[in-house]
């Protein structure tokens, strides 16, 4: 035999028998087996809301601003279920509750430099892109939170200018989440009020609705008070309904409807075209307001001193003022009330009810 071929049969039969001992030493891979049983769906477990209803009362109180919008968006929806178990007294009690919960929910303690950073972040938010960025770094940890996460849980920021910028639950909150299971009259008053209030009524402290938005308003609150006169809001109702009068005849300090009512030309246009329309309307009580208020306009001061009386006390307090006199007499011909539309003590233009501190 060739002394080249048996060297070559050599080596290969000792590469085969080190083949066969490495693939005897070697372990098998494991059998991939294919699951064909089908795993058991669990059924579908119901929530026991016995318990869930019992607890939420608890729940609302326990909100704390260390929660996340995570956290209320579920106790909203242990309202929602609970809401149509119980009758109005018990659901005006969780509405009660929702306003503490949030208003627990949105409290900030703010050193004087985060103070002024989230103001500056307001302000400056859509102007100065760059320096927002810096802005919000400078912010409290929660205003972070909270400023990443508006539009969650009802929660925005609103910017009514300088010194006036804070957190608010939506307006829409209690007519979406209250609202569809309440008795009529709370209802309709709550849907109404949510969608006015949608957007803030002053803006830099002047009115920031048109003269044909405070017209409908005084209208609806008008036929709202006839419509259900046993509605446990009928005096927020009536409340609303003297303050777009007042807007309409009146304006704000900052928005005045005119200076002294001497004449047509002394009233703003857009407020007088609304009031002659008004005057054509029937069986209302704003628009027989508002033919005297056009009476009134076309009085001479002499005439307005014969015909209006007002007590001799307020007449010496405002007769050398032209401005609060005119104020004065109008108020008392059309039984006009003086609006504090920030009063602290009852607002009625920040939500789709009105709050007080207690709230």
């Amino acid at each position: 035999m060739n002394l080249n071929l048996f060297n070559n049969l050599k080596s290969l039969s000792i590469i085969v028998s080190v083949c066969a001992v490495l693939l005897a030493c070697q372990k098998p891979e494991p059998e991939i087996v294919v699951e064909t049983q089908t795993t058991p769906k669990p059924e579908n477990v119901q929530p026991d809301l016995t318990l869930i209803c019992e607890n939420l009362k608890q729940e609302m109180l326990a909100m704390t601003p260390q929660r996340t919008t995570l956290a209320i968006e579920q106790v909203n929806q242990d309202i929602r279920l609970c809401l149509p178990l119980m009758e109005w007294a018990e659901q005006k009690q969780l509405i009660d509750l929702s306003n503490q919960m949030y208003k627990q929910f949105l409290t900030i303690e703010r050193t004087p430099l985060e103070q002024l950073a989230f103001e500056n972040y307001a302000l400056d938010k859509s102007e100065y892109p760059t320096i927002q960025q810096s802005h919000f770094e400078q912010l409290n940890i929660r205003d972070q939170y909270l400023i990443r996460h508006q539009g969650q849980a009802y929660i925005e920021l609103v910017d009514q200018g300088p010194q006036n910028i804070y957190y608010r639950r939506h307006p829409q909150y209690l007519a979406k989440v209250f609202a569809p299971y309440l008795p009529e009259a709370e209802k309709v008053f709550i849907e109404h009020l949510a969608l006015q209030n949608s957007h803030p009524l002053l803006q830099n402290q002047k009115l920031n609705i048109s003269p044909n938005e405070i017209v409908q308003r005084a209208i609806f609150w008008e036929s709202y008070i006839k419509n259900y006169p046993k509605s446990s809001y009928l005096k927020d109702a009536q409340y609303l309904e003297q303050s777009y009068r007042a807007l309409l005849f009146k304006g704000t300090e900052n928005s005045p409807t005119s200076v002294q009512y001497i004449d047509q030309n002394d009233i703003s246009t857009s407020v007088w075209l609304e009031i002659e329309a008004l005057a054509q309307q029937q069986n209302s009580i704003l628009a027989k307001q508002a033919n005297q208020f056009i009476q009134y306009v076309n009085m001479t001061p002499e005439q307005r001193l014969e015909k209006i009386k007002l007590p001799a006390a307020q007449l010496q307090k405002v007769k050398n003022d032209p401005h609060q006199l005119a104020v004065a007499q109008l108020n008392q011909l059309l039984n006009l009330k003086n609006i504090h539309l920030t009063a602290k003590n009852r607002d009625c233009f920040s939500d789709s009810i009105c709050i007080s501190p207690q709230s």
